[in-house]
């Protein structure tokens, strides 16, 4: 069978995560969603998302195809129902479309004429940025068990103090020495060729994922996933960063969401707390306003190739967009728009040019290229989000 992820109606309430990726591959928990998808599924996926995005993200049609919301995080239950769908069946969630099996093009598709199958069990949904670290717990023990079922975990060396080892986890390769990992309070899984350096305090529920590493007497507090090749120091709380970003030194950041080829400066610190305790606000594309959270803990959203200088302070519900580079005493304002250059005294625009620059450094360094297809991408997020700009 043909699997094609589609973003679905919370793409835009994602942003700006979204602005650089289909729903399909943000990360929570230990995978991606496609990753968790895939491995579920027994199967490779595409996808269906935005226009400008679909060089690099292409779909793949076939005479027959099942089309599944990415905004649903998989589980056993939901893919068995998912491959037993015959033609013209379509799985709901309430009124949310999961997934439906058809031989039409997805332009000729009307769901009303779809024999309607409800999914009446627990299912983990993405609709909004702050769910990626607020339900990062549950999706982090799911694929705890996914990715270590049958498994044997490479042993624990003997200077770490460890509690509930069998909840811990270490890929090959990975180095984990005079470390504190204490799983009593969720599982910890250590990914390939990751390393924990000394002095690390980690409270699970954690997942260090491949060649990720943390600094030395860095503190975790979970539930909290450090994606592919980040580093992390300082102290964390309940944060999701998605790949190749760094926050490497001393500072604080918690109840926050960090995309790929970012990078704080030293000493860099995030509020996640109003100091009346109400409720957090942050910035939404969709409506353009300050949404409610229903949260009392919220940080940073910070999206792809953004970054800021050492001291940075960020106030409590930060939305930060792509490519911005702040800098500079004092708290920037809570919406900082993509291509922003600048800090509390005010921003102009970071050209294209400029941050092209910079990504080409950053990801040669990591021994990858910045290619024309990333930056056809970031010139039409940079159009995109041109309105938000005021120099």
């Amino acid at each position: 069978m043909n699997y094609i992820l589609f973003d679905g109606p919370s793409r835009n309430n994602l942003l700006p995560f979204t602005y650089t990726r289909p729903v399909a591959d943000l990360r929570i928990g230990i995978l991606t969603i496609r990753e968790k998808w895939e491995v579920l599924l027994g199967n490779t996926t595409t996808t269906v998302t935005e226009v400008y995005l679909s060089e690099k993200y292409p779909m793949v049609e076939l005479d027959t195809n099942v089309m599944i919301n990415a905004s649903f995080l998989p589980n056993q239950d939901l893919v068995d129902l998912i491959k037993s769908l015959k033609e013209n069946q379509a799985i709901f969630k309430n009124e949310d479309v999961i997934a439906f099996y058809t031989k039409n093009t997805q332009e000729e598709v009307e769901l009303d004429t779809y024999e309607a199958l409800e999914f009446d069990k627990d299912v983990i949904k993405i609709e909004h940025t702050w769910d990626l670290f607020s339900k990062n717990d549950m999706a982090l023990r799911e694929d705890f068990k996914l990715v270590t079922r049958d498994r044997e975990s490479q042993p624990i060396s003997d200077t770490n103090n460890v509690v509930n080892a069998e909840d811990i986890f270490i890929e090959p390769g990975a180095t984990v020495e005079f470390a504190t990992l204490n799983a009593s309070t969720g599982p910890i899984y250590i990914g390939k060729d990751a390393e924990i350096m000394e002095g690390t305090l980690v409270r699970g529920p954690f997942a260090l994922c491949e060649g990720a590493g943390t600094k030395m007497g860095t503190k975790v507090y979970g539930p909290t996933t450090i994606g592919p090749y980040c580093r992390v120091g300082g102290e964390v709380k309940n944060i999701v960063m998605f790949a190749n970003s760094n926050k490497g030194h001393e500072g604080y950041l918690g109840n926050s969401v960090v995309g790929e080829w970012c990078n704080l400066g030293a000493d860099t610190n995030s509020s996640n707390l109003k100091n009346n305790y109400a409720e957090v606000r942050l910035w939404n594309y969709d409506t353009e306003s300050f949404a409610r959270t229903g949260l009392q803990f919220c940080g940073l959203m910070m999206g792809d190739h953004s970054k800021c200088g050492i001291n940075t302070m960020f106030n409590t519900g930060t939305v930060v967009g792509v490519s911005a580079n702040i800098f500079g005493s004092g708290f920037p304002r809570n919406f900082v728009p993509s291509f922003s250059w600048g800090g509390k005294s005010g921003f102009t625009t970071f050209l294209t040019k400029k941050a092209f620059e910079v990504a080409r450094v950053v990801m040669e360094r990591r021994g990858l290229e910045f290619t024309d297809t990333d930056a056809r991408i970031l010139e039409h997020v940079f159009e995109l989000s041109a309105k938000y700009r005021r120099d």
